[in-house]
């Protein structure tokens, strides 16, 4: 369970998801990397990412404490044995204000009022991202956005 929500606007206008401290946990699916070294894992996710810097590529190794914003990651870790961890660790964001999440309804608003391929990218993202991820915003989307019925396949 991660504690993440659709509240980074990114710069083709979708807003993303990002680990939220006061959003509610959600199942969240994970993956191994290719990587055995964690700095390489960590330097290969923020390439995947676009990132120029590692500022927002989290790391946990297993002598670390739990991040912040992610209780209950080394009781989760070592579990299944895994001596690190990398995540994206990017801020809310929206109107270009890095560090702001809009609030329910100004996510809605800028949805419902988002045209052409800001919003065809916007809502692609929203359905790609897993079942499982099934966030308060995305409950909100799905039941107030016309024509996005389909927003959980």
């Amino acid at each position: 369970m991660v504690r993440v929500e659709f509240v980074r606007q990114s710069r083709d206008g979708r807003l993303t998801l990002v680990v939220l401290a006061s959003a509610e946990p959600v199942v969240s699916l994970w993956a191994e990397m290719g990587a055995d070294d964690p700095e390489r894992a960590r330097e290969l996710l923020r390439q995947r990412e676009g990132r120029p810097r590692r500022e927002h590529i989290g790391l946990w190794r297993r002598q670390d404490p739990d991040p912040a914003d992610l209780s209950g990651l080394a009781a989760w870790a070592n579990t299944r044995d895994l001596d690190a961890v990398v995540w994206t660790d990017l801020p809310p964001k929206f109107l270009d204000t890095e560090g702001r999440a809009p609030s329910l309804e100004e996510a809605v608003s800028y949805l419902n009022e988002a045209e052409g391929p800001v919003r065809a990218a916007a809502i692609e993202y929203i359905r790609n991202a897993p079942s499982q991820v099934n966030t308060r915003y995305r409950k909100e989307f799905t039941r107030q956005i016309p024509t996005t019925s389909a927003i959980q396949r």
